[in-house]
C-alpha cells in the first residue's frame, strides 16, 4: 500500500507546473514528503535492490578486471571503447570520451566496495588527488600526468559506525568532507596534504584518532548529503535524522574556522529535509540579495532557497515546486559568479513515470532564478538514454551528470541563458560504464545501479568516475 499511497501522491504533485508556492494539496505533501514516507520507500526500493545483487555476487569488485598500467589509453573509436576485445562487459559505449584507467574497489583497498561519493584536489605544485568514497570508508588515489590511478591509501569508516553504501564527499580547500548515512558516523574531515609524502608502494591507512577532524553534533551521527561553501568557511551536513530533532533534517552548519575545535552555529530546519544543497554568496541578478550567503536546497518535491547570512536566524526566500516533482535531489547552478540559472535532477520521475519523465529519460529541469523570490522552471532537457540521474556539476559551460547506468552524461548548457526552454542543450559526450544494460530498450534499465558520481575539476582535463559495482574510472576529452 505503501508505494500506491507515494503513485497517487506523485499524481496530485505532477499537477502543479511553475507555481510559486508547494502544491496545492498541502495535506498530502506533507503526508508524502514531510512525513518521510516518500524518502523512506525510496531508501527501502535501494536497499532491497542492492541486497538482491549482493546475493547474487555483483557487489564482489575483484571480478573486475584492473585496467593493466602497460595500456596507456583505450580511445572511444565509432562509439565504443573496448578495454578488453571481444568482451561486452569491457567495452563501453562513448562519445567523445577516451578511457584512461580503471581500478576496482578491492585494487583500491576496499573489502566491501560499493562507491558512492567521490571529490578532487589538486596540490600547489599541480598534483591531482581524489578521494573516493566505498562502503567501508574512503579510497585515495593520485591521478598521474599519464591519467593512472595511483592508490595512496584509505581512511576507515568512523569506528563506532557500520558500513554504508551512502557517503558523500565534498572539497573544502585541501580538505575533504566525508558524511554518510551510517548511524554515528558523524562528518569527516581529512587533510589531503597528509597524501603528498606517501609512498605508492607502502599505501597508508590513516585512523579517526589522529589523522582527523570529527563532528558529531548530527542527532545521532548521520547525513545524507554534505556541503562546504569555501568563500564564507564553513561546512553543511543535511538529511540527518530522525525529522523530528530541532533542525528536523534541513541544513546543519559546521563552522570551519577551527578544526580542532568544530562546532555549529545554527541550523536551517523551516522547510524539513533537505536532500542536498549547494550553498554560496550571492552576486546574481536580484540585487535585493547581493553579497548575502545563499543555499539552494533540493527538499524531496520543491526547490527551496534560503539565506543563511545568519546562521542561528536563517530564512526562506522561496518554495517552489514543478511538474513531474517526485523526489527533489540535487543541482547547480550555471554561473557561481551570476547565479541567474540553475539545473536540477528529480531521482524518481523517472521511476515513477511521472511528469516529462513518463518516458524513463532523465530529465534535466532549468530554473531561472533571477529572482531569488520567484524562481520559475523553463524548461528542460531529456536524455538519449533511458535511465535515472543522480549527482551533476557544471564546469566552463559543460554540464557533467552521473547517471547511473547511464554512465558520464556532458552536456552543453550554454545555450540557456539566451533560450531556458532548454531547446539548444546538446549531449557533447559521454562514457557509458555499465554494460550490463546496454540491450535494454531505450539504451538503458531504469535502476539504481552504475555510476553515483564524478568530479570534473581537475585542469588536466581528466574526470574521475565512482561506480557502485565496480570502481573507479579515469576519462578525458578525446583530442
Amino acid at each position: 500500500m505503501k508505494y500506491a499511497l507515494n503513485a497517487i501522491a506523485v499524481a496530485a504533485l505532477s499537477s502543479c507546473v511553475l507555481a510559486k508556492e508547494l502544491p496545492p494539496d498541502d495535506e498530502r505533501g506533507a503526508e508524502i514528503f514531510a512525513s518521510g514516507l516518500r524518502h523512506n520507500s525510496i531508501m527501502e526500493t535501494k536497499e532491497t535492490y542492492w541486497a538482491g545483487r549482493r546475493e547474487q555476487g555483483l557487489f564482489d569488485s575483484s571480478q573486475y578486471k584492473s585496467m593493466n598500467t602497460s595500456v596507456d589509453v583505450v580511445a572511444c573509436v565509432d562509439g565504443v571503447a573496448a578495454l578488453v576485445v571481444g568482451d561486452p562487459l569491457y567495452t563501453f559505449r562513448c562519445k567523445g570520451l577516451d578511457l584512461y584507467d580503471f581500478q576496482s574497489h578491492a585494487d583500491l583497498g576496499s573489502n566491501g566496495g560499493e562507491g558512492a561519493g567521490s571529490w578532487g584536489w589538486t596540490s600547489p605544485d599541480g598534483r591531482e588527488f581524489v578521494a573516493i568514497a566505498q562502503s567501508d570508508g574512503s579510497a585515495f588515489a593520485e591521478i598521474t600526468p599519464a591519467g593512472k590511478l595511483v592508490y595512496l591509501g584509505r581512511l576507515p569508516q568512523y569506528p563506532a559506525a557500520q558500513p554504508s553504501l551512502w557517503r558523500e564527499i565534498k572539497g573544502y580547500k585541501s580538505y575533504i568532507v566525508i558524511g554518510s548515512e551510517a548511524v554515528n558516523h558523524g562528518v569527516q574531515f581529512f587533510d589531503l596534504t597528509k597524501l603528498l609524502d606517501v609512498d605508492p608502494a607502502n599505501p597508508v591507512t590513516f585512523n579517526n584518532e589522529d589523522d582527523i577532524s570529527h563532528f558529531n553534533g548530527l542527532p545521532i551521527g548521520r547525513s545524507h548529503t554534505v556541503q562546504t561553501n569555501e568563500e564564507a568557511g564553513y561546512a553543511v551536513a543535511s538529511g540527518s535524522q530522525p525529522r523530528s530533532d530541532k533542525c528536523a533534517s534541513g541544513l546543519i552548519f559546521i563552522d570551519l574556522s577551527d578544526f580542532s575545535n568544530l562546532t555549529s552555529p545554527g541550523c536551517a530546519a523551516a522547510d524539513g529535509y533537505v536532500h542536498d544543497a549547494q550553498c554560496l554568496i550571492y552576486r546574481g541578478p536580484d540585487e535585493k540579495y547581493v553579497g548575502e550567503d545563499i543555499c539552494y536546497g533540493y527538499n524531496e518535491d520543491t526547490l527551496t532557497i534560503y539565506n543563511v547570512t545568519d546562521k542561528k536566524n536563517p530564512s526562506i526566500i522561496s518554495r517552489t515546486s514543478y511538474e513531474g516533482a517526485s523526489y527533489t535531489h540535487q543541482g547547480w547552478v550555471l554561473d557561481e559568479q551570476w547565479q541567474q540559472y540553475l539545473v536540477l535532477d528529480d531521482e524518481y520521475d523517472e521511476y515513477d513515470r511521472a511528469g516529462p519523465g513518463a518516458a524513463g529519460y532523465p530529465i534535466t529541469y532549468i530554473w531561472d532564478i533571477s529572482s531569488l523570490e520567484a524562481p520559475k522552471q523553463t524548461g528542460y532537457y531529456q536524455g538519449l538514454r533511458k535511465g535515472i540521474d543522480h549527482n551533476q556539476f557544471v564546469n566552463g559551460g559543460l554540464l557533467y551528470q552521473s547517471n547511473y547506468g547511464g554512465g558520464l552524461n556532458v552536456l552543453d548548457v550554454s545555450s540557456i541563458p539566451e533560450d531556458p526552454t532548454g531547446a539548444g542543450v546538446t549531449e557533447v559526450a559521454y562514457f557509458d560504464i555499465y554494460p550490463e544494460d546496454d540491450n535494454a530498450e531505450g539504451g538503458g534499465q531504469i535502476a539504481f545501479q552504475g555510476t553515483w558520481s564524478h568530479y570534473p575539476y581537475f585542469k588536466s582535463g581528466y574526470i574521475l568516475i565512482n561506480t557502485i559495482e565496480r570502481g573507479a574510472y579515469v576519462v578525458k576529452f578525446s583530442s
